[in-house]
């Protein structure tokens, strides 16, 4: 290793130019990676409402309706003309409204009230419109030119467009934030004006070719983009910290500076390669999940510490090999205090601070199962945002719709008229569209228009659009879906379909659900796996894979003791993200205990520990709090703000029980990982205290 390293820093201007070239690449690169802010396209493609809207859009030409459009003060000609305009708009597929329900030509007076108020009341006209999934943003854009002011938009496609539009700046917002903010903690934590300079030049460099490296995948979800960057500047960079502390107390024991490197190298490669390992496989676990938003942020945050881990093995060293003396010139007094007296406190307090983490734990878990989850993207944006207001406005002027499609055989008019009696009997329903309810299931096809047969009769499908009174998510709505299914079966066998938000969400959930029990047996046996290999003991590695999954079953059991509903797949991937990424915390914790250990006792070397570790401990928490709190904060998406939250809570929380509870867990297992532990060599009496050894 030390020659590998040795012939590396031979070579600094050749490995620090390659390096800048890839950044290079990278910045170029990304502009080209596509985003998706679709939930729907990453459910598996033999979901039954995926499976649905494909064969919709085969046999109709579009999927299920996805807007809602309100406009204000429009005679009955006037909404017949913008419905046309609408119709003649690129990427809009199919508009529904009254003339397509009832006869407009005749009084007003004759149309059935509910069907009436459902599309046009008090002067106000409500148009439901099925928009091309590939031309969302564009086509809501030219919706709301042609329907003018004060019009209102809801609906799946207008949250979409409304997040397409959102998200970018948002997230360029919060990196704005968070790279100042972040290099303010990095010059209170270090002792050189300077190296926060190389740390964030190095993640920073790290980054950029993640970034650019995501076109490989053709596309990824608004989630990973959002969350990506953000996370791997927190994540990582107490690789770097780890490496740049070593280094320094390696000089100040009076090495020169490319043997100091070496060693530095040399001592924290465990501790770097451990982590960054761990936390590889925790992102790599969601790789695993049907919901394909895992596989694709799996892949790209698994990419993104790969490559901070290779920055910081080997650009790192390059850059702070060439800058040493920039390095020392900027050196300057250690800004925050020492943390022997808070080692010390931790030590006295260990008893009752292993007693309250085993009296929550129990709680924690059970809590965290039990929270209100949310699955689809019905309601994502809250209260303080424009989408949010003007769906409230639809609602109060012309109530919750929430619309499904009933694909069955065409050709027995019988069966479905009956199958239609059967659907008008359930309580949640208020209205279908439909051959058989249009024209009676004697009329022959010829006597239709032809425009209002192609949208209810296809070559081999009829369709029916079933108008439910609930929100798109809801166990009302959840309730419909299966009952509508089951008479689906029950008149059809397998060959029904039904389509929808409702029917897509319900599958959401259904997969979802499943990947979960997956996903953390997987992160948790594969992290397990690596922690006993690189540990080389037995018991470490379930100390601290249970202090850490603690820490997530806390964090996650707050929304449950707050009463406050909770994203599943917020739920989903922060368990995978808080492991891989805090795990870190515990084994340098364990790692410099169990070397302290081999020349001093138990007491001093979990002392010794918290004293020397805790630094690069509370920087690397600080950091990922800071950009998981700013993501929570700042946006307007509702996963994003969730996940944000749970990432910077689960920083703190994991940061907490590996600085206090860990420490009194080594020392009351000390007998136990001493024998479990090979080669662990512990020191039988102290030879030196902790007090006479400088912090690193």
């Amino acid at each position: 290793m030390e020659r590998f390293f040795g012939a590396v820093l031979n070579h600094k201007k050749t490995v620090a130019a390659f390096f800048l070239i890839c950044a290079a690449a990278g910045a170029v690169l990304a502009g080209g990676v596509k985003v998706n802010y679709t939930f729907a396209d990453y459910l598996p493609e033999d979901t039954p409402s995926t499976v649905a809207l494909d064969v919709m859009n085969e046999e109709f030409g579009g999927g299920a309706p996805n807007a809602r459009l309100a406009v204000a003060n429009q005679t009955i000609p006037g909404a017949l003309d913008l419905k046309e305009e609408l119709e003649a708009i690129d990427g809009v597929l199919e508009v529904t409204w009254l003339d397509d329900a009832a006869d407009v030509t005749g009084p007003l007076e004759l149309i059935p009230q509910d069907v009436l108020e459902e599309y046009y009341k008090d002067g106000k006209a409500c148009f439901s419109i099925t928009i091309d999934s590939d031309k969302i943003l564009s086509t809501v854009t030219k919706i709301r030119r042609a329907a003018g002011t004060g019009a209102a938009m809801e609906g799946a496609a207008v949250n979409t467009a409304f997040g397409t539009a959102t998200t970018g700046s948002e997230v360029k917002k919060i990196m704005m934030l968070v790279i100042p903010l972040c290099f303010l903690i990095l010059l209170l934590t270090t002792t050189s004006w300077f190296e926060p300079v190389l740390f964030m030049a190095t993640i920073g460099i790290a980054i950029l070719i993640n970034m650019g490296t995501n076109l490989f995948f053709g596309e990824i979800s608004f989630v990973t983009k959002a969350a990506c960057s953000i996370l791997q500047l927190a994540v990582s960079m107490d690789y770097s910290i780890f490496l740049l502390h070593r280094f320094s107390a390696f000089r100040q024991q009076g090495m020169d500076v490319r043997e100091a490197m070496i060693s530095a190298i040399r001592h924290s490669f465990f501790t770097i390669t451990a982590s960054g390992v761990t936390t590889v496989i925790g992102f790599a676990a969601l790789i695993l999940m049907e919901f394909r938003i895992g596989p694709d942020m799996g892949l790209v945050m698994a990419k993104a510490i790969a490559l901070s881990m290779l920055s910081v093995l080997f650009l790192l060293p390059v850059l702070a090999m060439m800058s040493y003396k920039i390095i020392d010139k900027t050196r300057h007094r250690r800004l925050i205090p020492g943390f022997g007296g808070f080692a010390r406190l931790v030590f006295k307090i260990r008893i009752p601070a292993m007693l309250l983490f085993l009296l929550i734990m129990i709680p924690a878990f059970l809590a965290q199962g039990s929270n209100d989850f949310r699955y689809g993207a019905g309601e994502l944006f809250g209260e303080k945002t424009t989408v949010y207001a003007e769906r409230m406005q639809v609602e109060w002027d012309f109530g919750k719709k929430n619309q499904l499609v009933l694909l069955v055989p065409r050709g027995d008019t019988a069966r479905e008229k009956a199958l239609s009696r059967e659907i008008k009997e359930l309580p949640q329903v208020t209205g279908i569209l439909s051959y058989v309810d249009m024209a009676g299931a004697q009329v022959p096809l010829e006597y239709l228009e032809k425009r209002t047969l192609e949208k209810l009769v296809s070559e081999n499908y009829s369709r029916m659009v079933i108008t439910i009174s609930t929100k798109q998510e809801s166990q009302e709505a959840f309730h419909t879906v299966e009952k509508l299914r089951s008479l689906g079966e029950d008149y059809y066998g397998n060959q029904y379909l039904l389509a929808g938000e409702s029917a897509t969400t319900y599958d959401m959930k259904d997969v979802t659900t499943r990947d979960m029990q997956k996903v953390n047996f997987i992160a948790i046996g594969a992290i397990f796996l690596i922690l006993l290999l690189t540990l080389r003991s037995l018991f470490m590695p379930v100390i601290l894979v249970l202090l850490i999954e603690t820490s997530i079953w806390i964090n996650l059991s707050v929304p449950y003791f707050t009463g406050e509903s909770l994203q599943y797949i917020a739920y989903l991937i922060i368990s995978a993200i808080q492991l891989g990424a805090t795990v870190d915390y515990a084994i340098l914790m364990a790692g410099r205990y169990m070397e302290e250990r081999k020349k001093r006792g138990k007491k001093e070397a979990a002392i010794c520990s918290v004293q020397n570790t805790a630094l690069s401990i509370l920087t690397s928490a600080s950091i990922l709090t800071l950009g998981g709190s700013m993501l929570g904060a700042i946006s307007t998406n509702g996963v994003l703000k969730e996940l944000g939250a749970l990432v910077g809570r689960g920083a703190v929380l994991s940061a907490l029980l590996v600085l206090v509870v860990l420490p009194g867990l080594l020392c009351f297992l000390d007998k136990v990982l001493e024998k479990t532990t090979r080669g662990a060599e512990f020191a039988v009496k102290e030879r030196k205290s902790c007090g006479n050894i400088k912090e690193q």
